[in-house]
């Protein structure tokens, strides 16, 4: 098979995916208790209890205003993208079925709101999205570098005002509640999810540590200079960076080696290079 043909394919599953999670999270966990949180589904679930229109017909029309916006803001690579995914968030809107889960209100708004979050990170990492208010986040990023969770916290913040036309004064605060964990749940996928370890140690047994460091982790190990301004001294002081799961083993090679050791350690939310964004040897 095609490589570019696989690709695409993998990437359709993706969208195909996370599109029926997002309608599985409307008909089953928000709107069951008119929660309309933001964005073109909430819209839809204000204007079909207001004026009894369709929930997937108002989609397909928010859809086709949003995808001319797509076209000339946003490139023709997530124009089509987001075709795909605003023409299958209508028809699994219209198929999945209309049942509430969860009776309790708080629980059902917490659980369908991180899914739905999860589900729009899904498609913003393939260049995607379900149209409607999916899509000025993206806008908002690319020529204001905004990150898409508070592109989406802004937009759909918009929408959920809306709410107290329709909803009472309950629906209208989970609502915003539902907003927050989305947009937490987008953030954590964003940044949490790839947290790595940053740690500088300065010893006196550094080349030690830093032989086991590169044997037993597999990480590779920068030497810096550095002068301790109490004594005038230079001492060699290590960086090195790592999959959090390693940063125990790190203690035990450096206590190992030294326990009166100065470590710093930091928590990096991203990192890019040698050993980490692909497959490499140690950097």
């Amino acid at each position: 098979m095609n490589k570019n043909i696989k690709k695409w394919i993998i990437k359709l599953a993706y969208i195909t995916f996370a599109i029926a999670l997002l309608s599985a999270c409307v008909n089953m966990f928000l709107a069951p208790h008119s929660i309309a949180a933001g964005g073109l589904t909430g819209l839809a679930i204000i204007l079909e209890a207001w004026l009894g229109v369709g929930r997937s017909i108002v989609i397909y029309i928010g859809n086709a205003m949003v995808l001319v916006l797509t076209f000339f803001f946003l490139g023709r690579e997530v124009f089509y993208n987001t075709v795909i995914g605003a023409m299958m968030l209508p028809f699994f809107i219209s198929i999945m079925p209309r049942i509430m889960l969860i009776s309790d209100t708080m629980l059902s708004t917490i659980i369908g709101s991180a899914v739905f979050g999860i589900a729009v990170s899904i498609l913003y990492r393939n260049n995607a999205s379900s149209g409607g208010t999916a899509v000025p986040p993206l806008i908002l990023q690319k020529h204001f570098k905004i990150p898409p969770s508070v592109g989406l916290f802004i937009t759909d913040g918009i929408v959920v005002l809306l709410c107290l036309l329709v909803f009472d004064l309950d629906a209208f605060f989970y609502a915003i509640l539902s907003i927050f964990i989305t947009s937490a749940a987008m953030s954590y996928i964003e940044n949490g999810a790839n947290k790595k370890k940053m740690v500088y140690i300065i010893s006196q047994f550094h080349q030690d540590i830093t032989r086991d460091i590169m044997h037993d982790i597999g990480r590779g190990v920068t030497v810096i200079p550095a002068v301790g301004a109490f004594d005038n001294q230079q001492k060699p002081m290590l960086m090195v960076t790592m999959n959090t799961k390693d940063y125990q083993q790190l203690l035990t090679i450096v206590d190992k080696h030294d326990k009166e050791a100065f470590m710093i350690t930091d928590t990096v939310s991203d990192v890019h290079g040698q050993g980490f964004t692909y497959e490499s040897g140690s950097i």
